[in-house]
């Protein structure tokens, strides 16, 4: 089926949030006497989020009697600077220009909160270019549950197939198969063995989806 739109996993695959992610977690390491862990320590696991972060920064699991304190503590810390370094992944500009140019629509489909996400989507200038914006707080399920995918589908009135899911987690990609839609794999993001998850396809940056969706379309 022709592509009709194109749909994007956030952390990871459209912005790079990972430093100002790894500030936050930093915060709750200083205020417990620890010292700051590197962000190249901390990046592999930002596509996690709070729980990834907790476990790599603190070692807490969410069955830790603290966890639900530390996790809000981190979400108000990573609100508070939310948008200091993070950037759109170089070469995303291009793409997301060359998918407007081909008349396609382009989405956001995320496990982060609606609050969060639209603060982000605001200070990079997104808003008005998104089609939709699908949040972990849209359906009642987070990925790799297709909820959320099947929902931006429906919100675009879509058939699932004539859409592609790029993401930078094994969770994205059976997501989007779970979906009945056509699964990128970015080699750019926070994930790693990323051609060992099946995806319909891997490319190593940005402005690669534009050969895709011209070979299978």
């Amino acid at each position: 089926m022709t592509t009709s739109a194109v749909l994007f996993d956030f952390d990871g695959t459209l912005a790079d949030t990972a430093a100002d992610l790894s500030r936050a977690l930093n915060c709750l390491r200083v205020a417990r006497g620890l010292a700051d862990m590197p962000l190249e320590n901390l990046r592999p696991y930002a596509s996690s989020g709070a729980r990834g972060l907790l476990e790599a920064g603190l070692g807490i699991l969410p069955d830790h009697p603290e966890y639900t304190s530390l996790r809000e503590s981190f979400l108000r810390h990573y609100a508070d600077g939310i948008c200091v370094d993070t950037r759109l992944f170089p070469g995303m500009d291009r793409l997301l220009a060359a998918i407007e140019g081909r008349g396609l629509r382009w989405g956001i489909v995320t496990n982060k909160s609606t609050q969060l996400t639209h603060k982000i989507v605001a200070a990079l200038g997104l808003e008005g270019r998104t089609a939709c914006v699908v949040c972990g707080d849209t359906t009642p399920h987070l990925k790799p549950h297709p909820a959320s995918l099947l929902h931006a589908a429906k919100e675009l009135a879509l058939e699932p197939a004539s859409c592609v899911y790029l993401g930078d987690d094994l969770r994205d990609i059976q997501a989007a198969r779970s979906a009945g839609m056509r699964s990128v794999a970015v080699e750019w993001g926070y994930g790693a063995n990323v051609r060992a998850w099946q995806a319909d396809a891997v490319i190593g940056q940005p402005p690669d989806l534009v050969a895709y969706l011209a070979r299978v379309d």
